[in-house]
C-alpha cells in the first residue's frame, strides 16, 4: 500500500503543475485566472493570450497526464518497494486519476486549476490510444455545431465510456470504469459553463459554427 500511495501523491503533485502557470512565469508574470473566464485552463489561455501561448499550456497539460500514467507507476522508489499484490493496470488508472485532480485541484496553486480535459487525454494517451481519434472527432463536431468549447469538452468526455462500453466490454471493465468515472469528473468541472450556457451568458465561438447561417 505504501507503494500505491506514494506514487498516487506524485502523480497528484505532478497533475498540480499547471501548465498556464508555467507559460504565465514565462512570459513575464501572467496569470490567466484574473483574466477571462478566470480558468487556468487551455481555453482561456487561448482567449487571452493567444495561439503560442495556449499550445504551450496544452502541451504541459497533456504531458503531465502521460508522465502520471505511463512513467510514474513503474518507477522504482527505493523506500518503496513494488508491491506484488497491487495490480499494474489499477495502478496507472489510480495515478492518471491522482493526475487530473490535480490539474483541476492543484495545491501548488491555491487549488484554482483548470478543467481537467488535456490532462485526462494526456492519460489516455497512454491507457487507450486508440480511443483519442473518436474522442477529437466528436469534440470537434460538436464544436462546430454549436460553438461551445465546454460544451464540446463534456459531450466529448461522455463519448469516450460509450466507446469503450461497444468496443471492449465485458474483457475491458477497468479502462470502462475510469472512462465512466472521469466523464462524471469532467462534468462537475464545467458546472459554471452549464450554469452559463443555461443564462444564456456564455462564450460562442461563432467563428467555428459552420452551420451558423442555417440556425434560425
Amino acid at each position: 500500500m505504501l507503494e500505491l500511495g506514494l506514487k498516487i501523491l506524485l502523480s497528484y503533485l505532478l497533475g498540480s503543475l499547471m501548465g498556464s502557470m508555467i507559460m504565465g512565469r514565462l512570459v513575464g508574470g501572467v496569470d490567466i485566472r484574473t483574466m477571462g473566464s478566470g480558468n487556468a485552463g487551455g481555453t482561456n489561455a487561448l482567449r487571452t493570450q493567444g495561439w503560442m501561448f495556449a499550445l504551450g499550456v496544452v502541451a504541459i497539460d497533456v504531458g503531465k497526464g502521460m508522465i502520471a500514467t505511463g512513467v510514474i507507476p513503474g518507477l522504482n522508489l527505493p523506500f518503496a518497494a513494488e508491491d506484488p499484490e497491487i495490480s499494474r493496470l489499477w495502478l496507472m488508472i489510480a495515478c492518471a486519476t491522482a493526475s487530473v485532480v490535480g490539474h483541476v485541484w492543484p495545491v501548488w496553486h491555491g487549488f484554482r486549476g483548470g478543467k481537467g480535459a488535456a490532462t485526462l487525454m494526456g492519460t489516455l494517451a497512454v491507457l487507450a490510444p486508440w480511443l483519442l481519434f473518436p474522442i477529437i472527432l466528436i469534440w470537434a463536431w460538436v464544436l462546430v455545431l454549436f460553438g461551445y468549447v465546454g460544451l464540446a469538452t463534456m459531450v466529448a468526455s461522455v463519448s469516450a465510456p460509450l466507446a469503450v462500453a461497444l468496443m471492449r466490454l465485458p474483457h475491458d471493465q477497468p479502462l470502462f470504469i475510469y472512462c465512466a468515472v472521469l466523464s462524471l469528473y469532467i462534468i462537475f468541472s464545467h458546472r459554471s459553463n452549464i450554469q452559463r450556457m443555461r443564462a444564456g451568458t456564455e462564450h460562442r465561438n461563432d467563428r467555428l459554427m459552420l452551420f451558423k447561417k442555417n440556425r434560425g
